[in-house]
């Protein structure tokens, strides 16, 4: 079998992966990903990608990076993924992925105004989700795990948009028949959610955001976190679709 990339564009804060672990296994387990069949790639370390024809599905995590810096070796990425977007290959982009699935297939990426969103928030679906093979499970509200500065402002030509939040529009998108993306996380469980809470604080009361009742407000988001299990039962890359 061909392998599922995991494409990591970043790592979690020291303090938090060396309690909570790190993206990929946050991803593996969410997914529900056979282990022997994943392989992570390094993009932000400079470790360079296969071919999308040599691999049967990719996850693009997030990263403290900013897809508006443009680094070289997000912008080799976003170059990969209009090619596995001409081979049709299943892509699925969380936070940093998300935007920069955007941006490399023509949409636009900037600072989300007002600050950062952060914390558990209600997100709603958009019409037509309902007959989306990824959020036909997906009741019209639901709540998320989101921590993200900047959000895709300007969706690409012939996107469409399946749910947003009350601060960001497009917090869910559909590229094409096997792509998508979301700015919200469903690989957090709550305790992660916490963790980045506490290491934001000072950001946040800067931002003029309270942080104890953000921190309060965490709750549980299976709905969410099914979204990748889904994903990958979709496209028979999980272990339960073998």
């Amino acid at each position: 079998m061909k392998p599922i990339l995991i494409i990591r564009t970043g790592q979690a804060p020291d303090n938090i992966r060396a309690r909570h672990g790190d993206f990929p296994h946050w991803f593996r387990l969410s997914a529900q990903l056979a282990p022997q069949r994943v392989r992570v790639v390094n993009v932000a370390a400079g470790e360079d990608l296969p071919s999308p024809q040599e691999v049967s599905g990719a996850l693009i995590t997030g990263s403290a990076a900013m897809v508006t810096d443009r680094a070289p070796w997000s912008e080799r990425t976003a170059g990969w993924i209009r090619n596995a977007m001409d081979a049709d290959l299943p892509l699925l982009g969380v936070c940093y992925g998300h935007q920069l699935m955007a941006h490399a297939l023509g949409g636009r990426v900037d600072y989300l105004a007002g600050g950062r969103e952060i914390g558990t928030v209600p997100i709603e679906l958009l019409p037509g989700a309902e007959q989306d093979a990824m959020t036909a499970f997906l009741p019209s509200q639901f709540r998320a795990h989101t921590t993200h500065e900047q959000s895709v402002v300007d969706i690409p030509k012939d996107a469409k948009v399946l749910a947003r939040s009350a601060r960001d529009p497009h917090h869910l998108i559909r590229y094409g028949r096997h792509a998508i993306s979301v700015q919200f996380h469903p690989e957090f469980n709550a305790d992660v959610m916490r963790a980045y809470i506490r290491r934001k604080h000072h950001d946040m009361r800067r931002e003029g955001f309270d942080p104890h009742h953000t921190y309060r407000q965490v709750a549980a988001t299976p709905l969410a976190r099914r979204l990748l299990k889904m994903f990958s039962r979709h496209h028979g890359l999980s272990r339960a679709s073998r």
